[in-house]
């Protein structure tokens, strides 16, 4: 009689996108060094499709602008294109555009990410 290894479960998707977004994230929010001001171009490997040009002054382009580097930046791009205040400050709203991959990876690596969202909310 041969007994057969009983095969662990894969994973799911949700799982191994997690795992991506996490990979990618840095060491600190404060490695964030983004601009705070002025239009920033990505580069055609972050934003391959549609827009490539952000206003920071302008609420909706700036979440534009972090809704695409958080889904497409690897981390060196988070690095230089999001700067730490402006995602703590907006990450209340963000995190309702974002899929939840995304959202869930940062705040489980970040918990003043979560402390953030709780402070708009009280």
């Amino acid at each position: 009689m041969t007994v057969q290894p009983v095969p662990s479960p894969a994973p799911d998707a949700f799982d191994l996108l997690c795992a991506q977004y996490a990979r990618r994230m840095p060491a600190s929010l404060e490695d964030l060094a983004g601009p705070t001001e002025g239009t920033v171009d990505l580069p055609l490997h972050v934003a391959w499709s549609g827009r490539r040009s952000y206003g920071l002054e302008q609420l909706r382009s700036r979440m534009g602008l972090y809704r695409t580097v958080l889904a497409e930046g690897q981390r060196q791009d988070l690095i230089e294109f999001l700067n730490r205040d402006l995602l703590i400050a907006q990450w209340p709203v963000l995190r309702t555009l974002i899929s939840r991959p995304i959202k869930d990876a940062w705040e489980a690596a970040f918990p003043e990410l979560t402390t953030a969202t709780a402070t708009t909310a009280a």
